[in-house]
C-alpha cells in the first residue's frame, strides 16, 4: 500500500475509535453486562472507599437549601474561609454532595475526607481537618439535617 492509503486508514480508525468511545461512555443502555451491574447492586457504598468525591445525581432525594438555608450555609462557609464562596453555586452545589455522602450513611471520617477534596482547590489551595468537620457542620445545620 502506498503512503496515501495507510494515512486514510489511520485517520478513519482515529475517528471510528473516537466515536465508539463517546457512545460508550454515554451508553447508559441495558446492553452492559449483568455481572457488572448486580455486582454494583449488592455493593455497599458505605463499604467501598471513595477516591473521588461524587456530585448528586438528579432526583437523588438530596435536598437543595432554600434561600434562608443557603444564606446560612454561604455565612457559615465564609467564617470558614471566604475563599469557600467566591463561586456561591458551586459552594451549593459541593456541600449537597456532602449532604448526598451524610445521606448515604457514610462513615464520619470519609464524609470529612470527601469534603476536604471537594472544597480544596483554585481559592483555598488547602484546607485543615478542623476546616473540612466545620464545612460538614455547617452543610448539617444549614440545610442536610
Amino acid at each position: 500500500m502506498d503512503r496515501k492509503k495507510w494515512i486514510i486508514i489511520g485517520a478513519a480508525a482515529v475517528a471510528f475509535g473516537g466515536v465508539l468511545s463517546l457512545v460508550q461512555d454515554g451508553d447508559d443502555s441495558t446492553d452492559k453486562p449483568t455481572a457488572t451491574k448486580s455486582a454494583t447492586a449488592t455493593t455497599d457504598p458505605a463499604d467501598t472507599p471513595s477516591t473521588t468525591p461524587s456530585k448528586p445525581p438528579t432526583g437523588t432525594g438530596v435536598p437543595t437549601p432554600d434561600t434562608a438555608q443557603r444564606a446560612a450555609l454561604i455565612s457559615a462557609l465564609t467564617a470558614v474561609d471566604t475563599g469557600l464562596v467566591t463561586k456561591e453555586d458551586r459552594a451549593v452545589s459541593r456541600a449537597r454532595s456532602t449532604c448526598l455522602d451524610i445521606k448515604q450513611g457514610k462513615e464520619a471520617s470519609a464524609v470529612q475526607s470527601n469534603t476536604k477534596q471537594r472544597f480544596e482547590g483554585g481559592t483555598v489551595p488547602s484546607l485543615s481537618d478542623d476546616q473540612a468537620a466545620a464545612i460538614v457542620a455547617a452543610v448539617k445545620s444549614s440545610f442536610c439535617s
